[in-house]
């Protein structure tokens, strides 16, 4: 972790988280302390499936994650509760959920993460002295007062609600059985679901939007991003190979950079680079969300390449 000072930028850019975890129609209960009952007002456990509720709660104070697992035990809520409810402390175990280590590129425990209005940032992984970790808390403070997240949480116990598992409604088959496999690494099956759904119901959106983040992180599995980077820059007019880097791109949160690089080459790409581009644009516009103002940009931009 560099001294280096974070600034807005390190939101603007960045995937909604929400994206990446399973999603439900209906009102979910607080994040699911998974049997144990929280220490404090401030701290809490989360998981591949109660994740949403801590991108709700990052609209209010940052969220601090912090990844255990393998012998390591979470360590950050007493410096966490130091700061009277500025923050909030969400743990979780490594070991137990595949899609929160994928979408925050968990490499090592302990690894620690921020959430700030639904974005991630990357802040450090192992051990940082006391002073240090104030410090960058303090950053992660000075980032959230230009997004406008400056709540503070309430002192005292967390309520019995607050501790309870939710009762959440089920997927349906084909969705379950593509989380299911995304969560076992197996995009394949997950893709293949996802397809059936949509052959069933060509207005499943969830389906739709599934599908697109699952081929994402088919087409990144085993990629090795100096390797993409390299044949991108080595020819800017292969639409194979800014297609791949607009993928690392996107799955690191510079939608806007997946884009620019996308559309600056769409003009002078023959009939099928031009084809493969929209297809791969539409994916990712499904990745980013209508109510991402990058994706109404790009949208409003391939629409006047198209026509």
């Amino acid at each position: 972790m560099t001294n280096t000072p974070l600034d807005g930028s390190s939101l603007r850019g960045a995937v909604d988280l929400s994206s990446l975890v399973r999603q439900h129609n209906t009102p979910e209960a607080p994040p699911s302390a998974e049997g144990a009952s929280a220490p404090s007002g401030y701290v809490t456990n989360a998981s591949d499936a109660t994740f949403t509720q801590v991108l709700e709660l990052s609209n209010t104070v940052p969220v601090i994650v912090e990844f255990f697992g393998q012998g390591i035990e979470p360590t950050l809520e007493p410096v966490i509760t130091s700061f009277a409810g500025k923050f909030a402390l969400v743990t979780v175990d490594a070991t137990k959920n595949p899609q929160l280590v994928q979408a925050f590129q968990v490499q090592q425990v302990p690894t620690i993460a921020a959430v700030v209005g639904g974005s991630p940032m990357q802040l450090f992984a192992g051990v940082m002295p006391e002073n240090d970790l104030k410090e960058v808390l303090e950053q992660v403070l000075q980032v959230a007062a230009q997004a406008n997240v400056t709540g503070t949480l309430p002192a005292g116990e967390a309520s019995e609600e607050e501790t309870q598992e939710p009762v959440e409604e089920p997927l349906p088959p084909l969705h379950q059985e593509a989380f299911d496999a995304i969560s076992a690494g197996d995009f394949a099956t997950a893709i293949q679901a996802y397809e059936t759904a949509i052959v069933q119901n060509p207005r499943d959106q969830q389906a739709i939007a599934g599908l697109a983040q699952v081929s994402l992180l088919a087409r990144l599995d085993n990629v090795t991003a100096a390797d993409v980077r390299t044949a991108a820059a080595q020819d800017p007019t292969d639409v194979t190979a800014q297609l791949a880097v607009a993928d690392l791109d996107t799955s690191g949160g510079h939608l806007g950079d997946a884009f620019a690089r996308l559309l600056d080459l769409y003009p002078s790409a023959d009939a099928e680079g031009k084809n493969s581009i929209r297809v791969r644009l539409l994916e990712y516009f499904e990745i980013g969300g209508a109510e991402d103002p990058r994706v109404a940009d790009a949208r409003r931009r391939l629409t006047l390449l198209l026509y």
